[in-house]
Order: structure tokens, then C-alpha cells, then sequence
């Protein structure tokens, strides 16, 4: 006899979208270290029609959601709610909210650190530059190919040139 097959629902695919500097610095007093101007497009361009998934605190540095997103803000406060905003206890509920739509992990590092292991594909655009910061990512890409590379100098509205990767998960062999 054939066990129950359990009905569980589809979850979005999912990709992470980071900028991280040399030494590892993704944030310092609950805001990016920096003015990259030609890399917002690049977010933008990337995440627009999708799902935002992030943390409180990274949604409290930007302070609205983003128009042409859903925002899903992953907190531990019960009681926490923001208008328009979609609100997740665990990082799973989160999955599960974004439902079949792509899905963003956009921060902060704790969230990063949890959910970096379920994610295809990662956006990094790694920032040429050695700020002082109070909010690091070490981020492990050895489960991952380059699919793409560029560096991109420095714009008029730019305070440092960048990198930016397209990563992809190994794919897993089958036996």
C-alpha cells in the first residue's frame, strides 16, 4: 500500500539581491553605506512585479513599500503592521505568503543567513570599496556558478565602482 502523498503548496522561486562591500559590509546605522545610484535601477529593474521579502529593521531603512512590489516583512513583533505591507512571523510564512510569484530576499542579514540556502539564484553586486559598517554578510557562494560579470565604474551618482554577479545554484544530480 502506497503511503498519503501530502498536499504542500508551491513555493515561489526564490533569489537573493545583496550589495556587500570587499570586507563584507552591508549596512551601518540602519542604512546602506553608500550612494549607488546606477545599482537602484539594477534592483529596480530586477525585482519589479515580484516579492519583497526582508527583515523589519530593513524595511524600517526604507520606510515605504516599493510601488510595483508586494512588500513581505518578516517580524517577530506580533503586533507590528505597516499599511500595504504584508507581514510574516517566520521565514517560512514568508515563503508561503510570496506564493507562486518570484520572490526577493532584499535583508537584512539575519534573514539573508536564513533563507540564502533555499535561494536559485543571487544578484551581488559586490562594492569596490572598504567602509566601516556595523551590519556584515559573509556570503558563501561555493553552491553556485557565475552566469554573468560586470564591473560597472563608478557613475556621477555613484560614491564607488562596483561588480555585479548573477549567480546560480549547482544543480543537483540525481541517482
Amino acid at each position: 500500500m502506497n503511503a498519503p502523498v501530502e498536499n504542500s503548496p508551491v513555493e515561489s522561486r526564490l533569489t537573493a539581491v545583496v550589495a556587500i562591500s570587499q570586507t563584507g559590509v552591508i549596512g551601518r546605522d540602519g542604512d546602506m553605506p553608500w550612494r549607488l545610484s546606477s545599482d537602484l535601477r539594477r534592483f529596480k529593474s530586477l525585482t519589479m512585479g515580484g516579492v519583497l521579502i526582508m527583515g523589519r529593521k530593513t524595511f524600517d531603512s526604507i520606510g515605504r513599500p516599493l510601488p510595483g512590489r508586494r512588500t513581505i516583512v518578516i517580524t517577530r513583533q506580533a503586533d507590528w503592521s505597516s499599511a500595504g505591507v504584508e507581514v510574516a512571523a517566520t521565514p517560512e510564512a514568508a515563503i508561503e505568503l510570496a506564493g507562486q510569484t518570484p520572490a526577493f530576499v532584499v535583508g537584512g542579514a539575519e534573514i539573508y543567513r536564513q533563507l540564502i540556502d533555499r535561494c536559485e539564484e543571487v544578484f551581488l553586486t559586490r562594492v569596490l570599496c572598504n567602509v566601516e559598517g556595523d551590519t556584515h554578510l559573509e556570503l558563501d557562494v561555493a553552491d553556485f556558478s557565475v552566469l554573468e560579470q560586470s564591473r560597472i565604474p563608478a557613475g556621477p551618482k555613484d560614491d564607488y565602482p562596483t561588480e555585479f554577479f548573477r549567480l546560480v545554484r549547482h544543480r543537483k544530480s540525481t541517482p
